[in-house]
């Protein structure tokens, strides 16, 4: 049924719950600071533009900027401690597993579009045997422009042989949305995810709070929109 269509997946909040390891990281930033460490939950806030936004999010919390000569010294320590930790507590979401095996056995190509440098993106995977599932991995570098720009979901769609007009986006959060709207692309998101908008306030086509109704939404989705 879902043959010759292509499903991305947002990494971060959408597949795999990674901000308790990215915390880890993060506060060894906030230590060299000297600033109040951030919790699991401001994590999960602040988690979606990449490493350097991240970075500065949490930063923010404590009203303390950082420049771009401070922030090119402490950005490779945030990459290189996230990095030899990524996957002592991340975990895939309840059903995740279940829901790709589902999808890829009616025949969908999947693939993942994540703000995450790719090398990571694919290393947490890797831990999480979770990588053999996709396609490819299209991370920042991948692309001129990342997500919220729509330019970074069809360079992902497309580089793994797929066809925009035959494609859905999983995410969580608000670049997910506007990426995929501003590619024409149906887009379904978590209800669990990082963001501080409601699921059904983000202006999804759907949007589902355990990943035993995706399956089942993808196909209702896919049959609205075309």
């Amino acid at each position: 049924m879902l043959q010759g269509y292509t499903i991305a997946f947002d990494l971060d909040g959408t597949l795999v719950d990674t901000a308790p390891d990215l915390v880890r990281a993060t506060n060894e930033i906030m230590d060299i600071l000297g600033l109040a460490h951030v919790d699991v939950a401001d994590m999960r806030k602040i988690v979606g533009r990449g490493a350097r936004v991240s970075v500065e999010r949490a930063a923010a919390i404590s009203n303390r900027q950082i420049d771009d000569e401070e922030m090119a010294r402490l950005l490779p320590i945030f990459l290189e401690t996230y990095r030899k930790g990524i996957a002592i507590s991340s975990r895939a979401y309840e059903g995740a597993r279940e829901a790709m095996i589902a999808l890829k056995e009616m025949g969908a190509k999947l693939v993942i579009c994540t703000n995450k440098p790719t090398h990571l993106a694919q290393l947490v995977l890797q831990e999480l045997e979770l990588l053999d599932y996709f396609h490819g991995v299209y991370g920042p570098e991948s692309t001129p422009k990342t997500k919220p720009d729509p330019l970074h979901l069809i360079t992902a769609i497309q580089g793994c042989g797929g066809d925009v007009a035959r494609a859905i986006l999983i995410g969580d959060s608000e670049n997910d949305v506007l990426a995929a709207q501003n590619a024409s692309v149906p887009v379904i998101v978590t209800s669990f995810g990082y963001t501080m908008t409601k699921a059904p306030d983000l202006g999804a086509d759907a949007f589902f709070d355990h990943y035993d109704e995706l399956l089942e939404l993808v196909i209702a989705v896919l049959k609205l929109n075309h």
